[in-house]
């Protein structure tokens, strides 16, 4: 009997390992098990996620006859269910004589785990032939399988109907159903009507909240949590909320949390580390995430991973590089997220060479393979450079490893070529693609693409066969066929477009698509009318602005050219660019007395123009 103690005791405290090695000990001194060590030794295997230990424990259940008894079937049947072997669980439960329902709720919540809904249902009915009343486990456990709104319904009405919908476990349940369903005033609705609340209960709807975009309301809902319950917040509270402070960008709340951490002395375990540095980099504050980091004394591959990605939000790429060479010096080995945070991290920087020098690092090194997302997050660095050759590696790659079917890299790919002004590539590639699988992104990035290559017709072609294939466009399209447009000198087709956008697709003109348009009219001479569409816009952005201002020097419209610079000046005092197009405008109609005059202005400021530069990349 102190056998089967010392080894419940050790699973109790979390020792799993440790009442694995006391079993195996006591085994080979001749110890027999009775009804509770291997259930005990079976729940230690799930939470190590050891399917040789479960394997191995399952022989000696059969060996020793174990098989048979309920209690122990049971817990075989769960421990292969949580480790996903589905055909061993269902086997073992196939073989358990007298199943009970705390049996049948093993398979349930098994079959809940793998998503199988209606398999769970099978379960409750076949229960229910057998004479067996469902209890709140059975339902708690089938909710988080539920797909959809009308069959959690189903199952709400069921629980209603057996008295247990105010259960705390199951109430709980269907508040954490009805908000991955995005039925966020069901859950509210669940959550008042439950007459006793826990934490977990707080948890669920926090949890559901940030799920649908709520975070305020998460904020709200701890403050109520913190007057109506005396039971302590968990470490899952504490990670809602700083998810919350982080969508908000609410530092000070987020401060004030730490400091509450603090002062009650509460245990900071490295996954709450992680979001105390992930919550300061998004509210805007890279020294206090830095400063956090420091302070923590157990960190793992997560939490250097949280912090590079910081220094990369925050544009501080040398940092980075730093942290991520002491990676290795601190025992741990990057993962696939620390490679494609380095990787992502310099090509947002517009750093791609050093992008594709971790590239070829990560393969080089071995330990862990290029991802989907590592190759979509290389590519717009071959984008951003035109650089043809290593774009052209890229896709090699996606080709040897067999990425044919992703529809986002594949959009990648083609924005590439097109990008490269390697256009012919990008239409092979978007012709292999079945009509079926063609998405909206991947036609905007051809039509896109074939208006900055200066193929502005090819690009009509490609919006007129969208339109034939039923494919609705969105925002993104019309903003490009309408550059297409006034590429091709099609000033009318272009509000023609403008007008199709707003008026038979329902969209909202936003400030990009009015740019665009007032780019154009002013281009062609139509000034008037180009400033009576920028007054459409409370707000107007320096980009409107800017595009009227370069139209008046086309067309030496020297009024509007001078309003257009007071305005910029007002938006962006330090820039030199409004007063060097007013000098000119000036200049090309003889008035050089002011030419002069706003060239002084600039000298008097320190305005200076900048040098325009480029650079390709040789394929």
């Amino acid at each position: 009997m102190v056998g089967i103690t010392s080894i419940r005791e050790l699973v109790s405290q979390g020792l799993y390992r440790e009442a694995l090695y006391l079993y195996a000990r006591l085994r080979s001194s001749g110890y027999r098990p009775n009804f509770f060590t291997f259930p005990s030794l079976l729940k230690a295997c799930a939470k190590l996620l050891s399917s040789a230990d479960a394997r191995k424990l399952h022989t000696h259940v059969v060996k020793t006859g174990f098989l048979s008894q309920v209690y122990t079937g049971t817990a075989l049947t769960d421990v292969y269910m949580k480790l996903y072997l589905l055909d061993d669980a269902l086997k073992v439960f196939s073989e358990i004589p007298n199943r009970s329902l705390t049996s049948l709720n093993a398979l349930i919540a098994g079959f809940a785990q793998f998503g199988s809904f209606r398999q769970a249902l099978h379960v409750i009915r076949e229960l229910q032939r057998r004479g067996l009343r469902p209890n709140s486990v059975t339902l708690a456990s089938v909710l988080p399988a539920c797909g959809s709104p009308q069959d959690g319904l189903m199952l709400h009405c069921f629980a209603i109907k057996m008295g247990s919908d105010m259960d705390i476990y199951v109430a709980t349940a269907m508040v954490s159903m009805y908000s991955r369903c995005q039925e966020v005033d069901s859950a509210l609705r669940v959550f008042v009507l439950m007459p006793y609340k826990k934490v977990v209960s707080y948890n669920a709807l926090m949890s559901g909240l940030l799920r649908n975009g709520l975070p305020l309301m998460v904020i709200d809902l701890f403050k109520a949590m913190r007057e109506r319950l005396v039971e302590r917040p968990s470490s899952v509270t504490w990670l809602s909320l700083l998810s919350a402070c982080s969508d908000l960008s609410a530092l000070q709340f987020g401060r004030q949390i730490h400091s509450f951490l603090l002062k009650h002395e509460l245990e900071f375990d490295v996954q709450l580390g992680s979001a105390f540095v992930d919550m300061y980099s998004k509210c805007g504050s890279p020294a206090l995430a830095y400063k956090f980091f420091g302070t923590m004394s157990d960190k793992n591959i997560t939490t250097w991973n949280s912090i590079i990605s910081c220094m990369f939000l925050h544009s501080q790429g040398d940092i980075a590089l730093n942290l991520f060479e002491q990676v290795e010096s601190e025992g741990l080995e990057p993962d696939t997220a620390t490679w494609n945070t380095m990787i992502s991290g310099f090509a947002r920087l517009g750093d791609g060479i050093e992008a594709f020098n971790f590239f070829n690092m990560m393969q080089l090194k071995g330990s862990v393979e290029p991802t989907l997302k590592t190759v979509t997050s290389i590519l717009p660095a071959c984008s951003a450079l035109s650089d043809l050759k290593h774009g052209k590696e890229v896709h090699c790659y996606t080709m040897r490893r067999g990425y044919y079917d992703d529809n986002f890299l594949l959009t990648a790919i083609i924005d590439m070529y097109m990008k490269c002004g390697c256009h012919y590539k990008a239409q092979l590639i978007f012709d292999r693609v079945n009509r079926e699988s063609k998405d909206v992104p991947m036609w905007n990035a051809m039509i896109d693409g074939y208006g900055r290559n200066g193929e502005n017709e090819l690009a009509l072609a490609v919006f007129d066969q969208m339109q034939k294939e039923r494919v609705k466009p969105n925002s993104a399209t019309f903003l490009s066929i309408i550059s297409a447009c006034g590429g091709s000198g099609q000033l009318d087709k272009a509000q023609e477009m403008f007008r199709m956008m707003i008026g038979e697709h329902g969209l909202n003109s936003s400030t990009v698509h009015v740019s665009c348009m007032v780019d154009l009219l002013g281009r062609a001479g139509r000034l008037g009318e180009a400033r009576e569409l920028s007054r459409q816009i409370s707000s107007p952005s320096a980009s409107i602005f800017a595009s009227l201002l370069g139209s008046c020097k086309i067309h030496s419209d020297i009024e509007l050219g001078e309003e257009m610079t007071r305005r910029l000046f007002e938006l962006d005092p330090g820039s030199a660019t409004p007063y060097v197009i007013l000098a000119a405008i000036y200049a090309q109609n003889g008035m050089w007395a002011e030419a002069e005059r706003v060239r002084q202005i600039m000298k008097d400021k320190g305005l200076q123009k900048v040098s325009g530069c480029s650079w390709i990349a040789e394929s």
